[in-house]
């Protein structure tokens, strides 16, 4: 077991799950140079409000395991706890090679003053969160982790414990009977609150990150694990996707003009990168463009819903899952995953369920005392 140090080290670190996984086919390859900028320190904005360690681990010559401890400024001042996580966990079906990256993970969390691991986050709910228990079967989709099912013995073996579960959902266009349902619904939501839409407008880029962070920070201040969007991070997202944003799937509900409340989705790039199987960012990224332009690409992941706390149970969501479907079916999507969503958010769990869509894959976040 040591710490990464150096490029040799880091190359070793980005390439593991590429060998790990390279024969599972619900596992899609993000690209490499993705996962690279994601790690580095000066590229990264998670830095300027947090730390990590990476470590790898070593059996015959050959890295069969590789974790991050991750501290996180924003999550402990917001929740007020001494909550450090773990993340970027990839490890061979060995339980000795899992429990030394947690021991590892954990010191280094024990030595900054942590009395808690939890994860994976890879950093926080803003990344990649939670570990695939249920639904392995099903393609990894856009930002969304992946892993095989052997890992959750992996980690409930090193005591780890159940924190809160995350769930996802799948769905289509809705039966006729439903689908005039909704319709009749989302007419009447519109007309009793005097409400109106536009979708994202691309040449007034700043303004409209600054509707969708400021509607992110009113809406999730109470969710649990939630952490403040910063500026520059809500920024990185927007150029890293900017490139690939559909406009008429970012969808914003107004009040006498005012934006009360939105959703963003996105086709599925990773529907474009599963037979990239290198990580190679060429290839890569001409089959993402090419299936954004020619609209091959027929499934769609609901990333965001926020919406203003005033305006919570006037049946906004289904309103917003409405106008995303509406107008990604219109652009010949036919498959879509809204997710993740806490166990526990009864309201935007009935209005999925309201809406046809079938819950089919649950993410687990783990805890245990560092």
């Amino acid at each position: 077991m040591r710490a990464v140090e150096g490029p040799a080290d880091l190359a070793r670190f980005i390439d593991l799950p590429y060998r790990l996984h390279r024969d599972d086919p619900v596992w899609v390859p993000p690209l490499r140079r993705d996962v690279k900028a994601m790690l580095d320190r000066r590229a990264n904005p998670f830095f300027e409000h947090g730390d990590a360690a990476f470590f790898l681990a070593e059996r015959d010559g050959r890295v069969a395991g590789r974790i991050a401890a991750i501290s996180n400024r924003l999550h402990n001042e917001t929740h007020h706890d001494r909550v450090g996580f773990f993340g970027f966990f990839e490890c061979e079906d060995d339980q000795a090679v899992a429990d030394a990256l947690f021991d590892a993970a954990a010191g280094w969390l024990r030595a900054r003053g942590f009395d808690t691991m939890r994860g994976p986050a890879s950093y926080s709910v803003w990344d990649e969160f939670g570990l695939v228990v249920w639904g392995h079967d099903k393609p990894a989709t856009l930002m969304m982790g992946q892993n095989p099912a052997y890992y959750v013995p992996l980690v409930e073996r090193a005591g780890f414990v159940k924190a809160k579960d995350l769930l996802c959902y799948e769905g289509g266009e809705p039966a006729a009977e439903a689908a005039e349902r909704i319709e009749r619904g989302v007419a009447l939501v519109r007309q009793r609150y005097g409400l109106t839409t536009r979708t994202l407008d691309p040449s007034r880029m700043r303004e409209e990150l600054e509707t969708v962070k400021e509607i992110l920070r009113a809406g999730w201040e109470r969710n649990w694990g939630s952490i403040p969007i910063t500026d520059r991070e809500i920024a990185h997202i927007a150029d890293q996707l900017q490139a690939v944003i559909v406009p008429e799937l970012v969808p914003f509900i107004l009040k006498d003009g005012r934006p009360i409340a939105f959703a963003w989705a996105m086709p599925d790039l990773y529907d474009a990168l599963r037979r990239n199987r290198s990580g190679a960012f060429l290839p890569g990224l001409l089959r993402v463009l090419w299936g954004v332009k020619t609209r091959t690409i027929t499934r769609t992941r609901i990333l965001l819903l926020g919406t203003r706390p005033e305006w919570r149970g006037k049946g906004l969501d289904a309103f917003l899952i409405h106008e995303i479907w509406k107008r990604g079916y219109a652009r010949g999507q036919r498959w879509g995953e809204a997710g993740w969503i806490l166990e526990d958010n009864a309201g935007m769990n009935a209005a999925l369920t309201k809406f046809g869509w079938t819950h089919y894959k649950t993410y687990r976040v783990y805890d245990r005392p560092a």
